[in-house]
C-alpha cells in the first residue's frame, strides 16, 4: 500500500438544523437567525423560517452534526482495501465524543491525515465549532491553532481538484461522474437530509447510509486524483 495512505482517515459529516423549527429556538437565537437570514441571497424571496428549515444546517451556530462516516486504507491479501464505518446518533455530544475516541484510540495522532471534500470549507471547522459548542477538546489532527499552512495534516479533494483555481464549486457528484466512479447519490441527496431527518421515522438511518456512500466516494476520488486505481467493490469493507 501506498505510504501516504497510512495514517489517512476520509470523513464526511451529515448536519442538520438545530431544531425542526425556528420557533423551538431561545428567543434571542432566533433573533440571531433572522438577522443572518437577511444576508443570505434569497431569490425566492422565502421568509426566514423558511431559510431556517432550507439553509440553517451548514452553519455551525445553527446546526448540529447527527452522521459521520469514516473510511481508512488498509491491504487485504495483498490488494488495497477500504475499510467504512458510520456513526450516528440525534445527541451530537455523544456522536462527536465517539468520534474523538475513534481517531484519538486507533491513530497516530501526530501522523493522523484527515481528508474530506469541501473539508477545508466546511467538514473540519464545523465539527470543531460544534465540539467547542458540546464542550470538547478538540483532538490534535482536527485542531489548526497555532500551526504553520504546511503543518495542517488536511487534504481537500476539491482543494486538489481546483490547482490552485478559486472561481467555483465543484461538487462530489460532478467529480465522481467525470472519473467514472460509483455515484454515492441514491434517492437521497445533501438537499433533502434536513427535511428526511425531522419527517421520516427511519430519517437517521438513511442519512447513515448516504454518509457511508459519500465517504467511500471520496476516497476513491482520492486515489483518482493521485494516478491510482480504485479500490474494487468486494475489497470495501463496511464495519459497524
Amino acid at each position: 500500500m501506498e505510504n501516504h495512505l497510512q495514517n489517512f482517515l476520509v470523513i464526511d459529516i451529515e448536519t442538520v438544523s438545530g431544531s425542526e423549527n425556528i420557533e423551538e429556538l431561545p428567543p434571542q437565537l432566533q433573533q440571531h437567525w433572522e438577522y443572518k437570514a437577511n444576508t443570505l441571497k434569497n431569490p425566492d424571496e422565502k421568509t426566514p423560517k423558511e431559510l431556517y428549515q432550507d439553509r440553517a444546517a451548514i452553519y455551525a451556530e445553527f446546526g448540529k452534526v447527527v452522521v459521520i462516516g469514516l473510511a481508512f486504507f488498509y491491504e487485504a491479501k495483498g490488494k488495497p482495501a477500504l475499510r467504512v464505518k458510520s456513526m450516528a446518533s440525534h445527541n451530537e455530544q455523544i456522536l462527536l465524543l465517539d468520534f474523538k475516541n475513534f481517531i484519538e484510540s486507533k491513530f497516530d495522532q501526530y501522523r493522523l491525515k484527515l481528508c474530506a471534500h469541501n473539508g477545508k470549507e466546511f467538514d473540519f471547522p464545523y465539527l470543531c465549532r460544534r465540539m467547542l459548542i458540546n464542550d470538547i477538546k478538540i483532538p490534535g489532527p482536527l485542531n489548526i491553532a497555532g500551526k504553520k499552512p504546511w503543518e495542517v495534516p488536511h487534504i481537500d479533494t476539491m482543494e486538489l481538484w481546483k490547482f490552485g483555481d478559486w472561481k467555483s464549486f465543484t461538487s462530489l457528484n460532478l467529480l465522481t461522474t467525470i472519473f467514472d466512479i460509483p455515484s454515492s447519490k441514491t434517492d437521497l441527496d445533501g438537499s433533502m437530509v434536513n427535511k428526511t431527518y425531522y419527517e421520516e421515522k427511519d430519517g437517521l438511518e438513511r442519512i447513515e447510509e448516504y454518509c457511508r456512500r459519500d465517504v467511500i466516494a471520496t476516497a476513491q476520488l482520492y486515489l483518482r486524483l493521485n494516478n491510482l486505481p480504485l479500490i474494487e467493490e468486494q475489497q470495501i469493507d463496511v464495519i459497524t
